[in-house]
């Protein structure tokens, strides 16, 4: 984190031009998710002194011209434009429509400007195919929705996406993953400017814990791209999966796509986002994970089952993803289910523990190992007032109980 701190604190002292510092842009777009929209505004842009929290001035922009129509017919007008951006040490862009749309020149435009003259530049959610758009993510580290990831990969294959984190902070561009993991990344800004205290105090008047323990790994399934079905590795994949209970390593799938381990690895990367051995692995756990829930078989067993060559790789690896052995893990899954009854719809559990999360700094590390709020007006799409902006659920919602212990990011 002291690392990742220094670099963020390094890129505020070179901001240009009428920048500042406690100055936060947020750009929105029309056909953006409210929920995802407003999670920058509520956090930089309320007044919390009270509450020993920082103030930061925020301003609302368009993206493009409004009205900005969002979830469930509202529409917004963002009382700034493009121009404004030009005094912000901080642009946030929260969601993007489409991932499949290219976002408007102009708006990428002000970003590549915003940061060439060091402004902090933050995407939250499909945010990130805007910074993808802007070449900001060339040759960087970013993560995004878990559902997304591999086609922010393909797309952009300049891009080291890691689709496992919460957050990736990568020093003056910071992208996280969905809805929540927006609150994540937000709380971490705060206290890479403003240190713990500050973030603590925002977290408790959010009703929020400080930081969350683990990554994406939790919401993953067996999702790639759409795209998947016309390339010629899809069927080398879907075999792959029918056969988790084999023991094979990459060379054996190497061999089936008829390429060279290099070339294979290479092109998996772009259809997935991960590399051909993490992406394996990761299968192979989510495999274990649903034989633990759904089956009596020992642990021994569901390691010769999803492929595993000894109970003690499928433990070091349970363990490395999820932050649990498998034993406890069946344990808390059972102790959530009622007695005789259905699994419990249970949400995600939000872990208070206080790991590094989605830096720079870790992710070497795992690598080396293996409102004061500018006004903004609603009004529903027929013209009538709308007093109070609700949210929706969350999209990604797990059909599983999250359980305690979950991975820490590495």
């Amino acid at each position: 984190m002291s690392q990742d701190s220094a670099t963020a604190t390094e890129a505020a002292r070179k901001l240009t031009g009428r920048r500042r510092r406690e100055v936060v842009a947020v750009l929105l777009f029309s056909g953006g998710p409210i929920f995802e929209s407003s999670i920058p505004l509520s956090v930089f842009g309320i007044d919390r002194q009270d509450a020993g929290v920082p103030r930061y001035r925020l301003l609302v922009c368009g993206g493009e011209e409004g009205p900005l129509r969002t979830t469930g017919g509202l529409e917004l007008s963002a009382p700034y434009g493009l121009e404004a951006i030009s005094r912000a040490g901080t642009v946030v862009v929260p969601a993007w429509r489409s991932i499949t749309s290219p976002p408007p020149a102009e708006a990428l435009d002000a970003l590549r400007r915003a940061h060439e003259e060091g402004a902090r530049i933050v995407g939250l959610c499909t945010g990130a195919f805007v910074l993808a758009a802007a070449g900001l993510l060339d040759g960087r580290p970013a993560t995004t929705h878990w559902m997304y990831a591999p086609t922010l990969a393909k797309r952009y294959p300049s891009v080291h996406v890691d689709p496992r984190e919460l957050f990736v902070d990568d020093g003056d561009v910071l992208t996280s993953a969905g809805t929540a993991a927006g609150i994540d990344l937000c709380l971490h800004i705060v206290r890479t400017d403003h240190g713990t205290e500050a973030a603590g105090a925002l977290a408790r008047r959010l009703v929020v814990p400080p930081r969350r323990s683990g990554g994406q790994e939790r919401y993953l399934d067996r999702s790639l791209p759409e795209e998947i079905g016309s390339d010629p590795l899809a069927e080398v994949v879907a075999w792959a999966l029918e056969h988790l209970h084999e023991q094979f390593d990459v060379e054996t799938l190497a061999a089936r796509a008829y390429m060279s381990r290099r070339t294979f690895d290479r092109r998996f990367r772009s259809l997935t986002g991960s590399a051909p051995l993490q992406w394996l692995i990761t299968q192979r756990v989510l495999q274990a994970q649903r034989l633990l829930e759904t089956s009596d078989y020992s642990v021994d067993e569901v390691a010769g089952r999803c492929g595993f060559r000894s109970p003690v790789a499928l433990r070091g690896h349970f363990r490395r993803q999820l932050g649990s052995s498998p034993a406890a893990y069946r344990a808390a899954y059972r102790a959530r289910r009622p007695q005789g009854g259905p699994l419990e719809s249970v949400t995600a559990v939000l872990d208070t523990s206080v790991p590094l999360q989605g830096t720079a700094s870790s992710r070497r590390a795992a690598a080396a190992s293996s409102s004061g709020l500018s006004p903004v007006t609603a009004t529903t799409a027929s013209g009538g007032p709308v007093e109070r902006l609700g949210a929706g659920p969350e999209a990604y919602v797990p059909g599983r109980p999250a359980l305690p212990g979950q991975r820490s990011a590495p």
